[in-house]
């Protein structure tokens, strides 16, 4: 028997620690897809309390800085520089 596999005297797992139920790979396809948990910082959390008020102030950022990057491109192109 590996020394992996041995008990030091008296040193046993817990009931609640029992993982001979577990699934081996349930959550792989999950985690290789990666994560993009994203943590707030106190007063921005303050004022978007949810995923859906975040992800909507991105968007419209989003929105404006394309906005912004092709009205500079268009007056450059306009200037001939």
């Amino acid at each position: 028997m590996s020394q992996a596999n041995e008990t030091v005297a008296g040193e046993q797992m817990r009931a609640e620690y029992d993982i001979r139920g577990g699934v081996r790979g349930k959550y792989y396809e999950r985690y290789r897809q990666g994560t993009n948990v994203v943590e707030l910082e106190p007063d921005v959390a303050a004022v978007f309390h949810d995923a859906e008020s975040v992800n909507r102030a991105l968007r419209m950022l989003i929105q404006v800085a394309r906005k912004q990057v092709e009205e500079s491109t268009s007056s450059t192109e306009r200037s001939g520089k």
